[in-house]
């Protein structure tokens, strides 16, 4: 196309410290509800394994538990024990046989566990659920505050509680490396228990782990030093942050950036730009959903900041993607719901900016049948 870029940054290679990304098209977490005893199944490694023959330079899996008790629902995968280090190895290895890079997000969902599925409300669990061998439990958070109506009330973290749950990231980062990822990303949004902390509505304590904002950061900071400790030097970690509150929320996007800068100190390389989660489900928002609705949050990090960021929401388009990139305002742009509905989104965005041979973003095997298809084309036209 004329107004094609003629080198698409969406399609220039990005070094993060060791690694080399082929793209800047990531594969956003969807949670998918389909793990059993927190392993990840078939289901997963087809869900995932497409992404990676679609053309994602990053293919990242769904938010994943340090603790069997840290998970929201009974169907969400972890990292806790052998078997699962086991299960995911054998997504990974294909995802880096496609030329893709798998990366882990790590969660704890602190008050926000023990849930059904969102398809159900993520109402909490009760008496039927028991009955069903699905007993609920109780979390833990900064401040014992239930998350919705009907949930149990966490408990309030003492300072044993906050080592152990820094511990269990530090042995879920190194069973992340086992397992054969490149990338980890420890999520610290969508009202997860790092959010807990730094937002005022979720955290009333009055210790130095609670007050102002350096007090409520502390945790995150401390959580993020022992895993960037933990997790190899050359290898890159990601935030995901929740760049404002939501409804009803405080934490806004004044207090994003200074936490970028504190993590970018503690050797943090990008900042994963989300919004919303703090109370209710974490589809309560008020961050109107436009296209490239979190642009502008990445945008003002990374010049603020000065830390590379990534951007998702209702990116669809491969002319829109490239325009975030070539305008500076974010370094890697990030797909979800398109992947779902397009697996083969980053071929089709190669050929719609212009790449002579799109169809290489694909595994040979498809790559060569496809090519065949337009050579006989252009006979058939010349």
């Amino acid at each position: 196309m004329s107004d094609a870029p003629a080198h698409p940054l969406l399609f220039t290679p990005l070094t993060l410290r060791g690694l080399t990304l082929k793209n800047r098209i990531v594969v956003s977490p969807m949670s998918q509800y389909s793990s059993v005893d927190g392993e990840p199944t078939d289901w997963h490694l087809v869900h995932l394994g497409k992404f990676a023959m679609g053309g994602a330079g990053v293919v990242f899996c769904e938010e994943t538990s340090v603790s069997e008790k840290s998970r929201k629902t009974y169907d969400c995968p972890g990292i806790y024990t052998e078997g699962q280090v086991r299960a995911w190895r054998r997504i990974t290895d294909f995802i880096r046989g496609q030329g893709a890079i798998a990366a882990m997000q790590l969660g704890h969902a602190g008050r926000k566990v023990a849930t059904r599925a969102p398809w159900d409300g993520f109402a909490p669990l009760g008496d039927q659920d028991a009955a069903l061998r699905r007993p609920p439990w109780a979390g833990i958070a900064p401040s014992p505050i239930p998350f919705k109506d009907g949930a149990m009330v966490p408990k309030e973290m003492d300072a044993d509680d906050i080592r152990r749950v820094i511990a269990l990231h530090v042995e879920a980062a190194k069973r992340t490396r086992d397992a054969g990822f490149g990338i980890l990303e420890i999520h610290g949004a969508h009202g997860y228990i790092i959010q807990q902390f730094l937002s005022p509505i979720t955290n009333h304590r009055k210790d130095g782990y609670g007050g102002d904002i350096q007090g409520r950061m502390r945790f995150g900071l401390e959580l993020m030093e022992a895993v960037r400790a933990a997790w190899p030097a050359g290898l890159p970690l990601f935030f995901r942050a929740s760049c404002v509150d939501g409804k009803g929320g405080i934490w806004s996007l004044d207090d994003t950036v200074v936490l970028a800068r504190e993590l970018k100190a503690r050797g943090v390389d990008v900042l994963d730009c989300s919004s919303g989660g703090i109370e209710g489900p974490l589809t309560l928002h008020l961050v109107p959903r436009v296209p490239g609705y979190h642009v502008p949050f990445a945008e003002r990090i990374r010049s603020e900041a000065g830390i590379p960021t990534m951007a998702v929401g209702l990116i669809t388009d491969a002319h829109q993607a490239e325009g975030y990139l070539q305008a500076g305002q974010c370094d890697l742009v990030a797909l979800a719901r398109e992947m779902m509905w397009n697996p083969n989104w980053p071929t089709h965005a190669a050929a719609a900016l212009g790449l002579e041979k799109p169809h290489e973003q694909l595994p040979r095997p498809y790559a060569w049948w496809l090519q065949k298809r337009e050579d006989v084309r252009k006979i058939s036209q010349g």
